[in-house]
């Protein structure tokens, strides 16, 4: 009984703590790093500043550039770029996503990954906040 208590108390931490504290929001534009220094089927981590989230930025094609968080969304186990099999791994419990939506392709993540929008100027990669949602 003890135990159940405690895990409802700690559920219900999380949902007031979810309601209380709003998501994150980046402002505006953030620079990632350089399109010539990620070849085609490669992947750049990075952070935004001011936050813990990983994000991995990858380049299936010469002009696709795609930006997840880096977290399953089953456990938050870190996910990997697969070029082989152009999708997003969780190796965790075999969880796998689409490397151009981030939409669960199979296995036991419950949404899709969490994008940004990445913006190219030049030989310059930024990410900003998505001007609108991709469908899960």
């Amino acid at each position: 009984r003890q135990v159940s208590g405690a895990l409802a108390g700690g559920s219900g931490g999380v949902a007031v703590k979810n309601k209380l504290i709003p998501p994150f929001r980046l402002h505006g534009e953030v620079f990632v790093c350089r399109a010539s220094d990620v070849p085609v089927g490669g992947t750049h981590p990075f952070q935004v500043p001011g936050t813990k989230m990983p994000y991995i930025l990858i380049r299936p094609t010469e002009n696709e550039w795609y930006a997840y968080e880096q977290k399953c969304t089953h456990l938050s186990c870190a996910v990997f770029y697969s070029p082989e099999k152009d999708r997003i791994q969780c190796p965790c419990h075999n969880g796998w996503f689409d490397a151009r939506t981030g939409n669960v392709l199979q296995g036991p993540p419950p949404r899709a990954l969490p994008h940004l929008t990445v913006v190219l100027k030049g030989d310059e990669i930024y990410v900003t906040e998505p001007s609108e949602p991709k469908t899960v």
